[in-house]
């Protein structure tokens, strides 16, 4: 069985666990880049129901936000229903800038507090599809499959990652209240993404041709060394997140929270450090409290 057919497969088999489950069509939760892109159009030529949400992270570059709308607007000309979820913090709208100052430490490679709150709310109560791939990261490859039911406690969650699995029984008749979802490509190499695309004559983001490799967050710290590219082509974001350093550290300061690294003087020393200048220094230790709060 060749890729395509194979993930329209799982998607087809996702879309009969959802309404048994839910009652409700399949949700792509479409980010703006290249894997959602694919999924988007291996869900159309699934021929099955579905929807599409995309999680407003009020930190992407201003292509994503035209992109994600002028394939919404075509998507709602066919008759699929598409809707914006805007991040909630503490039952409260936030946004990136307001989040920063609210957590009192920087969004890092180990306190990815943001994705939690910003990118990964949505789509409670319902069967999601995703472009989640193993290619991308190790961790991924370790903890990620085809099919996944999210569940608290943690130990009670499923993960599939074979299409034969023993435990597809077990998983398709589970009807507790949590959230599902299906990786279509979850083993699709990047080089079958982009064969796909250009094959299929796939309408991407712009940023790809801007030279991008990946589409989320400017300045999120898995994209190592291209944010400075990142901060270059978009210096406005820049100082949005100077700004709410700013706010961090006076929050910090009225609570008492002391500067192990010797260099939070200000947001701009805040942001040097952030983005792991050499010649600022500090260290910086992450702990987590009580209440599953990361804090140094």
């Amino acid at each position: 069985m060749d890729l395509e057919k194979q993930a329209i497969q799982r998607i087809k088999t996702a879309s009969e666990m959802s309404f048994a489950h839910y009652g409700q069509p399949l949700v792509l939760a479409d980010s703006g880049g290249k894997d959602s892109a694919v999924c988007r159009e291996l869900l159309m030529r699934s021929g099955e129901s579905f929807e599409v949400i995309h999680n407003l992270t009020t930190a992407d570059a201003p292509q994503t936000i035209y992109y994600v709308r002028d394939r919404f607007r075509e998507l709602e000309d066919m008759g699929i229903s598409c809707a914006v979820n805007r991040p909630v913090y503490q039952e409260l709208p936030t946004t990136m800038w307001q989040l920063i100052p609210q957590k009192k430490i920087p969004p890092t490679r180990t306190a990815r507090y943001c994705c939690e709150i910003l990118k990964e709310s949505g789509g409670n109560g319902r069967f999601l599809v995703t472009g989640v791939r193993w290619a991308e990261s190790r961790k991924r490859q370790n903890g990620r499959g085809i099919y996944e039911r999210n569940a608290k406690p943690q130990k009670s969650r499923i993960i599939l990652s074979n299409d034969n699995d023993d435990r597809r029984r077990l998983f398709e008749s589970c009807r507790v209240y949590s959230k599902h979802v299906c990786n279509p490509v979850i083993d699709w190499r990047d080089q079958d993404i982009w064969e796909y695309i250009r094959a299929e004559h796939i309408y991407l983001n712009p940023l790809y041709e801007m030279g991008f490799l990946r589409v989320g967050c400017i300045g999120c710290p898995m994209a190592g060394k291209s944010r400075y590219k990142e901060f270059a082509l978009f210096p406005t974001y820049k100082g949005a997140y100077i700004r709410a350093f700013d706010r961090m550290l006076e929050n910090r300061k009225r609570e008492g929270k002391s500067d192990t690294t010797r260099s939070w003087k200000s947001g701009e020393a805040v942001f040097r450090w952030w983005m792991e200048d050499p010649n600022v220094e500090g260290q910086i230790e992450l702990m987590i409290d009580k209440d599953n709060e990361i804090y140094y």
